[in-house]
C-alpha cells in the first residue's frame, strides 16, 4: 500500500501564504503524477494543480499566477505554494498520486486524508 500524508494547512488572512506538503511512502516503484484537489462546502471536488513525471504542469484558472506546484522526487513529495490567498480558496485540500507498483504490477491511484485551508477576510 501507499500512503499520502498532507501537512501545512491552517488559518490565514486574505493576502497571506501557505505551503502544503504531501509525502508519499510505501511500496512505490515510481510516481507518475501528483496533484492537489480541493473541495469547499457545497461544491464538487476540483483539480487545483497537477504535475506529471515529465514536469508538465497545469493549474485551475482560478489559481493561475498565485499557486505553484512543485516536486522533490528524491523525497516523493509534492508541494503547493499558495500566495495571495482569497476567501474563496477556503476548502479541504487533498493530495492525489498515480503510482506504479511492481508487486503486484500496475498503476494505482491514491488519495491523502485532506488538510483544511481557511482564508479569512
Amino acid at each position: 500500500q501507499v500512503q499520502l500524508v498532507e501537512s501545512g494547512g491552517g488559518l490565514v488572512q486574505a493576502g497571506g501564504s501557505l505551503r502544503l506538503s504531501c509525502a508519499a511512502s510505501g511500496s512505490i516503484f515510481s510516481i507518475n503524477g501528483m496533484g492537489w484537489y480541493r473541495q469547499a462546502p457545497g461544491k464538487q471536488r476540483e483539480l487545483v494543480a497537477g504535475i506529471r513525471s515529465g514536469g508538465n504542469l497545469n493549474y485551475a484558472d482560478s489559481v493561475k499566477g498565485r499557486f505553484t506546484i512543485s516536486r522533490d522526487n528524491a523525497k516523493n513529495t509534492v508541494y503547493l505554494q499558495m500566495n495571495s490567498l482569497k476567501p474563496e480558496d477556503t476548502a479541504v485540500y487533498y493530495c492525489n498520486a498515480f503510482v506504479s507498483r511492481r508487486l503486484p504490477p500496475g498503476e494505482y491511484n491514491y488519495w491523502g486524508q485532506g488538510t483544511q485551508v481557511t482564508v479569512s477576510s
